[in-house]
C-alpha cells in the first residue's frame, strides 16, 4: 500500500474518488457496495457533494478486513456498519492483523481492527487476550534492535481513542462515589489505565480518570474533592512508584490501590498492589457495591 496516495483530508470530508483510491477499488465498485448494500457517505460538503466522514472510512476498511478473512461481502457490509463482528476469530489472528495494519502504518484499519475487537471480546479480554500481546511483540522488536516506532506510534494511539470511543457507550446509570483512576507524576505509560477505565465503565462502575504526569498536588486535591471509593496508581517501573504520594492520599481518609509492575518493590509496606487488569476490576466493583 501506498500510505501516501491519499492522504487524510482536512476535517475529515473524504470526496468518493479519494475514498476509492485509499481503498484500492474502482469509484465503480464503491458506488455498486452503496447500491447494494446501503453504505452511503454520511457527510455533505459546503457545496452539498456526498463526503465520506472519518468513520466511514474507518468501516469501509473493517469491511474490507473482513472480506478478506472471507466473509462474504454483503455480510461484511452489514459487519462493518451495523458494529456486529464476525464470531470465531482466535486472537493471534487479531494480534497479527493488528501488528500487520500497524506496520502499513494505516491508522482507519488499525482503529476498526480495534473497534471490532473491542465489540467482540470486552475491553478486559481485549486488553488480555490481543493488545498486550501485540504490543508486547512490538517491545521484543525493540530489543533485538529492530527499529519500529512509527509502528508503535500508530498502534498506541489508536489504542487509547479506541478504548476511550468504546468506554463512551457506557454512560453512568446511578449517581454514586467514583473509582479515580491515575498515573504516577511521573509515569508516561498510560495504556493500562485507560483499559482499565473502559473496564470498569464496561462494568457500570463509575470512574474519573485523570491520564499521565498528573502533578501530585493536583491529584490530591482532586481525590480530596471528588471523594472517590477508591484511588489508583499506576506505575509502570520502579522509578515512578511515588509511596509519598500514596502516604498523603491516606492522609485524605483515602483508600489507594497501587497497580503496575512499578510497586512491586514496595509491597512490604503493606500497600495493595495489583498487577492485572481482572484482579483491579474486581477490587474497583467491589468497593463501589460496598459503598
Amino acid at each position: 500500500m501506498d500510505v501516501g496516495a491519499a492522504p487524510a483530508p482536512a476535517g475529515g470530508s473524504w470526496a468518493p474518488g479519494r475514498v476509492a483510491e485509499l481503498l484500492g477499488v474502482s469509484p465503480v465498485t464503491l458506488r455498486s457496495w452503496g447500491a447494494r448494500y446501503g453504505i452511503a457517505p454520511s457527510a455533505r460538503s459546503e457545496g452539498r457533494h456526498s463526503r465520506y466522514s472519518d468513520a466511514d472510512v474507518r468501516r469501509l476498511q473493517h469491511m474490507q478486513r473482513l472480506i478478506a478473512r472471507g466473509m462474504p461481502v454483503r455480510d461484511a457490509a452489514a459487519a462493518a456498519f451495523t458494529g456486529a463482528s464476525r464470531p470465531g476469530v482466535p486472537a493471534g489472528r487479531r494480534v497479527r492483523e493488528l501488528a500487520e495494519a500497524a506496520e502499513e502504518l494505516e491508522f482507519g484499519a488499525v482503529g476498526a481492527l480495534l473497534d471490532e475487537t473491542l465489540a467482540a471480546l470486552g475491553a478486559a479480554a481485549a486488553w488480555t487476550d490481543v493488545l498486550v500481546p501485540v504490543l508486547r511483540e512490538l517491545g521484543d522488536r525493540w530489543q533485538r534492535g529492530d527499529v519500529c516506532f512509527a509502528a508503535e506510534w500508530v498502534l498506541t494511539t489508536e489504542v487509547s481513542v479506541a478504548l476511550e470511543r468504546f468506554g463512551r457507550r457506557f454512560p453512568e446509570t446511578a449517581p454514586a462515589r467514583p473509582v479515580l483512576l491515575a498515573c504516577c507524576p511521573a509515569e508516561r505509560h498510560s495504556l493500562p489505565m485507560e483499559a482499565l477505565r473502559a473496564s470498569l465503565a464496561e462494568s457500570g462502575v463509575p470512574v474519573r480518570y485523570l491520564g499521565q504526569l498528573v502533578p501530585a498536588e493536583t491529584l490530591t486535591e482532586l481525590a480530596e474533592r471528588l471523594d472517590p471509593v477508591l484511588v489508583v496508581l499506576w506505575s509502570m517501573a520502579a522509578p515512578t512508584a511515588d509511596d509519598v504520594l500514596v502516604r498523603r492520599l491516606h492522609g485524605l481518609d483515602r483508600e489507594v490501590m497501587t497497580a503496575g509492575p512499578g510497586w512491586a518493590h514496595l509491597g512490604e509496606r503493606g500497600l495493595t498492589v495489583v498487577d492485572d487488569l481482572g484482579t483491579a476490576v474486581e477490587v474497583a466493583a467491589g468497593r463501589v457495591s460496598s459503598s
